[in-house]
């Protein structure tokens, strides 16, 4: 099996990958094999319907000290998620579905990262999966160096998300209140405003500025954790929708400085 050249790229893939039992999907046979994984590991699940792109993905990171699962399709992918998982590397073209429509499963059924791995690599495409749930957005050819930073990455801000997750950490400000832990927004009512991942992100971010005014190359890189594809363009329409869902006290809720970005315009409460 020859996955890797010099600089981590996927190139020529030279190995068979066997039949497997009739009746008997890869992810079933690693539901068979938990019991002899290392505990403490991080479960990685790669959703990929080509055989050779996922044994390759599978392999790597069992090779780098992760805990992989392999999935070929959205059922199998929903099968393995009722074990615990921690990052899913998510292709788009499924046999029996859209791997948008399966992002928005898996955020809304585990508190997994998603990393879209995929050879779509229009600008639409990209700004939609890191609006919908994506944490990264990679095309193919695969880089798995670059692939492996990126999953660490995600790993690394998530396992800070669970430590602070110990405490309850809610700010209120006008008519408002940010769980920055549940990931909630609740209005006056106490009923949750439904936002998106990069909402959210940016909501939190100028929630947290204290009142200061943040660029928008600071609010690109919080929306887009550090993507290039996500421009100015995406951020100001952000904050168009979130100006829209905050409404009830008649005070702008994020006011623009010139020149600069955007801030938060009414004061917490204590």
């Amino acid at each position: 099996m020859n996955v890797r050249s010099q600089d981590g790229a996927l190139r020529d893939l030279n190995f068979q990958v066997g039949p497997q039992p009739q009746g008997i999907s890869s992810i079933v046979a690693d539901s068979a094999r938990q019991e002899l994984r290392p505990i403490g590991r991080e479960r990685l699940l790669v959703v990929e319907d080509d055989p050779v792109t996922r044994t390759m993905l599978v392999g790597y990171f069992n090779e780098n000290n992760f805990d992989v699962v392999g999935a070929g399709s959205c059922a199998e992918c929903r099968q393995a998620l009722r074990t615990r998982i921690d990052l899913v590397f998510l292709d788009l073209q499924l046999p029996d579905g859209d791997g948008f429509d399966l992002a928005k499963e898996i955020q809304a059924t585990s508190n997994a990262g998603i990393i879209f791995v995929t050879r779509r690599d229009t600008d639409v495409d990209r700004i939609l999966g890191l609006e919908i749930a994506g944490d990264h957005y990679v095309t193919k050819p695969i880089n798995l160096r670059d692939l492996l930073a990126r999953a660490r990455s995600v790993l690394r801000r998530r396992s800070i998300d669970r430590k602070a997750a110990r405490n309850h950490n809610s700010i209120a400000f006008g008519d408002w209140i940010i769980d920055l832990t549940r990931r909630e927004l609740l209005g006056s009512d106490g009923k949750p405003v439904a936002l998106t991942r990069a909402e959210f992100d940016l909501l939190a971010a100028l929630v947290g500025a204290d009142g200061r005014p943040l660029s928008r190359d600071y609010l690109i890189e919080v929306v887009s954790n550090r993507q290039a594809e996500v421009d100015i363009r995406t951020v100001d329409a952000l904050v168009a929708r979130l100006r829209r869902k905050l409404v009830g006290s008649g005070t702008p809720v994020i006011a623009t400085v010139t020149g600069v970005g955007y801030k938060l315009a009414l004061s917490e409460r204590p």
